[in-house]
């Protein structure tokens, strides 16, 4: 049965005209003015855009021996809930485990999603196996990307030298290597330092990682892969010093990209030094909360184009499983939420303030990462014959954001009290409504996997 979105404002990455969308089985199929359809959505005074896309998430994550609260579920309600129509997972091996056999258990986890999605395979571990599976994680499952973390020594941290094999295999394969940029065994260091000082709360894991371990590695990262002849994109970008290299490559014509988080840019350092522990530990996340001037930087980068992406990291734990670090900062889960509240905040303090352009918000929460991604125009785009994930955006409507109100898991959200203007009012995964008005009309397991070619 078809539904015609009428009366809005189309806006894309590079286009704003006024027409209706006629939708069926799932796809847009006409665009245009005064259509016809069975069911009809009023977008009377608002934007109709693609979806968002959020490329950085951990569901239901193993992570410090617990897991992440948001599972696929509650997840993608939440994305869906604040505009989001797909998600992209990490699987991560265990060290010794084969490819393969990390992604049945992220397939498994996924079963349950409300929106679609897609996933990105971690590199923890390096040897033959690794190297021989990385094909067909590309041809046979449609996974193009591969993150390696540069940090977290003794658990998920991977070595210079497997790093540049493994970007070497990647540019062999036409895959794209991911890096999360921090210098592992600087950071080590420094926390042990600050524990052996006293330093034990939540503050300390700021002082731990400071912007130069963060702009060190991203450099290493760049030159790594230039040498291996591999695209590079850099997750959570929270600093000028990373910022800087991104940019610096990429007037150079080197293929790299950053991404900033929603968190990095619209919440502080001063987070860290809220004098109620529990409100600090939640927003402890890897790379922290910065300073101003490096706020200022990313947003710089994303009006410039030097930053191409927006993302959360969503990457929820609760205020119990924050504790584990009553005594000892590094034993606090790394992560905060974000994914019902990405698009509002980004809307609110970037398109708002005018920081950004309405084409600009599409770009970065969607189109661009379609782009990268290799999924665009099946998804990312408002095009005939494109999926139709879409987001009726009301500019005028307003909430609090507050932790009893949102879909997310956990108990509390590091955006609480903040004002946003600019909500859903429609929310479409493959045509069908899952967000109307406010009402949540979700449907668990409607999500499905989404394949991104080889480069």
């Amino acid at each position: 049965m078809s539904t015609v979105i009428k009366n809005g404002t189309i806006v894309t990455h590079d286009l704003t005209y006024k027409a209706d969308v006629l939708i069926d089985d799932g796809k847009i199929i006409e665009i245009g003015k005064n259509l016809p359809g069975a069911d009809e959505l009023d977008a009377t005074d608002c934007y109709v855009m693609p979806g968002g896309i959020d490329p950085h998430t951990h569901l239901e994550m193993p992570f410090m021996g617990t897991y992440s609260t948001d599972d696929f579920e509650s997840g993608t309600r939440a994305a869906l809930a604040g505009g989001t129509t797909m998600v992209i997972d990490f699987a991560l091996p265990s060290p010794g485990q084969g490819l393969h056999d990390a992604l049945k258990m992220w397939d498994n986890k996924s079963t349950r999603a409300n929106c679609d999605y897609s996933f990105h395979m971690a590199v923890t571990w390096w040897g033959e196996q690794v190297f021989d599976e990385m094909e067909s994680v590309i041809k046979d499952r449609g996974i193009n990307t591969f993150k390696h973390f540069m940090a977290y020594k003794g658990a998920l941290m991977v070595n210079d030298d497997e790093l540049y094999a493994s970007f070497s295999r990647l540019s062999e394969l036409g895959g794209i290597a991911m890096v999360h940029a921090e210098n592992g065994d600087v950071v080590a260091e420094l926390s042990a330092k600050l524990l052996a000082e006293g330093n034990t709360g939540p503050e300390a894991h700021a002082y731990s990682r400071p912007p130069q371990v963060e702009g060190e590695a991203t450099n290493r990262a760049i030159m790594i892969a230039d040498m291996a002849g591999v695209p590079l994109y850099v997750v959570h970008t929270s600093c000028e010093d990373s910022h800087e290299a991104i940019r610096r490559a990429r007037q150079q014509g080197k293929r790299v990209w950053g991404e900033p988080l929603i968190q990095h840019l619209t919440l502080d350092e001063s987070e860290y030094f809220n004098k109620d522990w529990d409100h600090a530990a939640r927003r402890v996340m890897s790379p922290p909360f910065r300073n101003k001037q490096h706020q200022d930087s990313l947003w710089a980068g994303l009006q410039s184009g030097s930053l191409s992406v927006v993302a959360t990291d969503h990457c929820a734990f609760s205020t119990e499983q924050k504790q584990f670090g009553l005594n000892d900062f590094t034993k606090i889960p790394n992560g905060t939420g974000g994914l019902e509240d990405r698009m509002p905040m980004l809307w609110t303090q970037g398109v708002s303030t005018g920081r950004l352009t309405l084409n600009e918000f599409v770009a970065v929460t969607s189109t661009n990462i379609a782009k990268i991604l290799n999924c665009y125009p099946k998804k990312g785009a408002i095009l005939v014959g494109a999926d139709a994930d879409i987001v009726v955006w009301d500019p005028n409507k307003e909430k609090t954001i507050l932790a009893a109100n949102q879909q997310s898991a956990i108990d509390y959200n590091v955006f609480e009290g903040k004002k946003v203007r600019g909500l859903p009012r429609f929310t479409l995964s493959r045509g069908s409504i899952a967000i109307y008005d406010g009402e949540i009309r979700t449907e668990e397991g409607h999500g499905k996997f989404v394949r991104r070619e080889g480069n």
